[in-house]
């Protein structure tokens, strides 16, 4: 595929989760952010098993759990965590820090060389969103950024192991995808069922939230979304990541009648430059012969998995 199409569509994936907030709020119950998540990740990874009809197999069954804690086990509750204890734009801005987070992992776990012009682009990106989303009266609590970096982290983490290990030959994106949010969704069950349980009631706009979230923001998502990671330079899809916030904004202001101010203009401004920029300097790297996924830079660390 060409190397617009690709960034198109796996920014389509932060885009869809930007919804997130504005679903969550209007149309789920609330105090129950872990069902949530645990809807969002298990039943559309079953899903999506079935339909491709494809497990791991061997060491890949210990590699898709370790990918499913990373990026849906751990940043689900992490994330929610962080939502309780901190403003969401407090929240939002701890994660535009995501970018330089994968940048730096990439240097160290890819060998990919960071350009002065990608590191710029992540710092702007950064700094766009905290414009973007901090308001003047925002609190800061040490548990809450703290769960807010260990989400991104986690995350980030996740985008770099997904680079390296590329993806098994002859599995195609979409059982991929449902292993790692099956995986999630196990580890997020009995943590779902022990600390908050089931809601009372599911009206008919709360299934409707949950269906979005798990179709849209879940197994559609996820499945560009990491097909992106694997044959985009890893700092491509950590900056396309900033449009998450941007969207939850950006809904805040058409939908549930939020103001924008003129500092917000400037943010937003800054980070779409800082997005657009990172995917002109950003290179695409070579794919292997026989691997459909994996990058040459993945190839000299480890055997696919």
């Amino acid at each position: 595929m060409n190397r617009l199409p690709l960034v198109l569509l796996t920014a389509l994936a932060p885009l869809a989760w930007g919804t997130t907030y504005l679903v969550t709020t209007e149309l789920l119950p609330p105090g129950h952010p872990l069902f949530a998540g645990l809807l969002r990740s298990l039943p559309a990874g079953l899903l999506a098993i079935l339909l491709s009809r494809r497990l791991p197999h061997g060491a890949w069954w210990g590699k898709a759990f370790a990918l499913g804690a990373l990026n849906i086990g751990a940043f689900f509750p992490l994330l929610f965590l962080a939502a309780e204890r901190l403003p969401g734009g407090v929240a939002a801005a701890v994660a535009g820090a995501q970018p330089l987070i994968v940048l730096i992992l990439g240097a160290l776990v890819l060998q990919e060389r960071i350009r002065p012009l990608t590191a710029a682009a992540a710092v702007v990106g950064a700094g766009g969103v905290a414009l973007v989303v901090l308001g003047p009266a925002a609190e800061l609590d040490l548990w809450g950024v703290l769960a807010a970096l260990g989400g991104v982290t986690a995350t980030g983490v996740g985008m770099i192991l997904t680079k390296r290990w590329g993806r098994p030959r002859g599995v195609g994106p979409v059982a991929y995808a449902g292993w790692q949010l099956s995986a999630g969704g196990l580890l997020l069950l009995p943590l779902t069922l022990t600390v908050e349980g089931v809601p009372a009631e599911i009206d008919a706009g709360a299934a409707l939230g949950y269906l979005w979230l798990g179709t849209a923001g879940g197994i559609v998502a996820y499945t560009l979304w990491f097909r992106g990671i694997q044959q985009l330079p890893v700092i491509a899809p950590g900056l396309l990541a900033l449009l998450s916030p941007l969207v939850a904004t950006t809904l805040g202001v058409l939908v549930a009648g939020e103001r924008f101010t003129a500092v917000q203009a400037i943010g937003l401004v800054l980070t779409i430059g800082a997005l657009v920029l990172g995917q002109i300097v950003a290179r695409p790297a070579p794919t292997r012969r026989g691997d459909s996924a994996a990058p040459s830079s993945a190839a000299a660390l480890t055997a696919p998995r």
